[in-house]
C-alpha cells in the first residue's frame, strides 16, 4: 500500500492501461484526505503526460471499492465551517473533476460497497461494471451532514435527480440490480466475474482508436455541460482528418483486416 492509499501501477497483461486502486482495506477502502489529494495528482494533466495511455481501470483493494470517506479524520475538522469548506470545494471537489477532464476512458470496477465518497469517485467514470452484491448509496444524513454542491452535481449526472434525493433524503442503499435499473452501473456481473469483465472491458477500449476515444470525452464533456462544442473546439475535434489511425481504420475495413491503431 502506498502512504496515500493510493496505488497507480501499469495493467499487468493489458498494454496502454493503467491500473489505479483505492487502498486502505482494513477501513473499506474509506477514502482519507491524502487519498483525495493523491487522486487528484494522479488524474490532473495525466492525458498529456502519458499520450499512450488508452485505458483507466479504477478498484478497490480487497473486495470494496469504497465505503465513503475515512469518518475518523473527521472531529480535526468538520466543526468549523471554512476548514469543512475547504475540505469539500478546495479537495474533493478538484480530485473529482480531475477525473471528469481527464480525456482517458475512466472504467470502475465495483465490488462490495460503492457509498459517499466512493460513489462519487465512481460516478467520474466513463463506465461502470458492478458485482452482483455491490451496494450503492450516500447514506451521510444518518451523520448529519448533506452532500456537498459540487459532489451532487457530479452524482446527479449519473444518477439523476431522483435517484440522487432518494439516496440521500432517506439515506437508502440501492442494490446492483436497482442500480443498473436506474443507469446508474452499466453491467452487474457475478462477483467472481468482475474483475474479468473489467480488464476485458478495458481491453475492448485498448484496441480502439485512442485518438477517437478522446475526442468522444471531450464532446460527451460538452455535452453533459448543455452545450455543443464552439468554432475552436470543432476544429480541434475534425483535427484528427489527417490522423495516422483514421486513414488505417478505413483502409482496415475496406482491405477487411484489423487495425492496428498507433495513437497518432
Amino acid at each position: 500500500m502506498s502512504p496515500a492509499g493510493i496505488v497507480v501501477h501499469p495493467h499487468p497483461a493489458l498494454a496502454h492501461v493503467a491500473c489505479v486502486t483505492l487502498s486502505q482495506p482494513d477501513k473499506l477502502n474509506a477514502i482519507s484526505r491524502a487519498m483525495w489529494r493523491a487522486l487528484r495528482e494522479t488524474f490532473e494533466g495525466w492525458a498529456e503526460r502519458e499520450p499512450s495511455l488508452r485505458c483507466v481501470l479504477v478498484r478497490g483493494e480487497g473486495g470494496s471499492f469504497a465505503a465513503g470517506a475515512d469518518i475518523e479524520e473527521f472531529p480535526s475538522f468538520r466543526f468549523d465551517e471554512a476548514a469543512l469548506r475547504e475540505y469539500h470545494e478546495g479537495l474533493i471537489a478538484p480530485a473529482l473533476h480531475a477525473m471528469l477532464a481527464c480525456d482517458v476512458p475512466i472504467v470502475a470496477q465495483i465490488e462490495g460497497a460503492c457509498v459517499g465518497g466512493g460513489l462519487e469517485i465512481a460516478a467520474c467514470c466513463d463506465l461502470r461494471i458492478a458485482g452482483a452484491s455491490a451496494r450503492f448509496g450516500a447514506p451521510i444524513a444518518r451523520l448529519g451532514f448533506p452532500m456537498a454542491p459540487d459532489e451532487l452535481a457530479v452524482v446527479a449526472r449519473v444518477a439523476g435527480l431522483a435517484t440522487a434525493a432518494e439516496l440521500l433524503l432517506e439515506a437508502r442503499l440501492l442494490d446492483a440490480p436497482t442500480a443498473l435499473a436506474r443507469g446508474l452501473v452499466h453491467r452487474v456481473v457475478p462477483d467472481a466475474e468482475v474483475a474479468r469483465e473489467a480488464d476485458a472491458t478495458a481491453a475492448r477500449i485498448a484496441a480502439l482508436a485512442p485518438l477517437a476515444a478522446r475526442a468522444n470525452k471531450r464532446t460527451l464533456r460538452l455535452l453533459a455541460q448543455g452545450r455543443l462544442p464552439d468554432e475552436g473546439e470543432r476544429r480541434e475535434h475534425f483535427a484528427y482528418a489527417a490522423s495516422a489511425d483514421h486513414r488505417e481504420g478505413i483502409e482496415a475495413f475496406l482491405g477487411k483486416c484489423v487495425p492496428t491503431f498507433q495513437g497518432r
